[in-house]
């Protein structure tokens, strides 16, 4: 699998991503620091929240092959900026996740739609609690992206 960096916002999922794609327990831990796993950098959620941890997001996308945007499908709350994409290098794969939390198709067009407006395509809808979605993301991952 390629080289990835989870971004998103404050428990929206990132953690647990990486705790599913690494085979690892799923405990909840909330994420200080930059941690890197195998091959995945999980990133903490205040990197994208407050725009003085933008330069690291690009400086640390540098080491990577993918950036996967991940956005929460029951948040109500929009901080990904729209664009945001145009600070990497990279190309940017949009996470719908907690899929199993929808409960009103609203939510996942709202989600669909920041993800868009931030520069994520392709876009996958997945749960890490129950794996759902998650092998075509993988799937995605292991083939040459350009």
């Amino acid at each position: 699998m390629k080289k990835l960096m989870l971004i998103g916002k404050v428990s929206c999922g990132k953690t647990t991503l990486c705790q599913y794609l690494t085979n690892q327990q799923m405990t909840y831990k909330k994420t200080q620091a930059l941690t890197v796993t195998d091959n995945i950098i999980d990133t903490p959620g205040e990197y994208v929240e407050r725009r003085q941890f933008y330069q690291a997001l690009a400086v640390t996308s540098m080491g990577v092959d993918v950036v996967l945007l991940l956005q929460d499908p029951t948040d109500m709350t929009f901080t990904l900026p729209p664009g945001l994409q145009a600070m990497f290098q990279k190309p940017m794969v949009g996470v719908i996740t907690k899929s199993d939390l929808i409960t009103d198709e609203k939510q996942l067009i709202r989600a669909e739609k920041s993800l868009a407006l931030a520069g994520a395509h392709p876009i996958f809808k997945i749960c890490s609690m129950t794996g759902e979605g998650i092998e075509a993301l993988i799937d995605y991952l292991t083939e040459d992206i350009e």
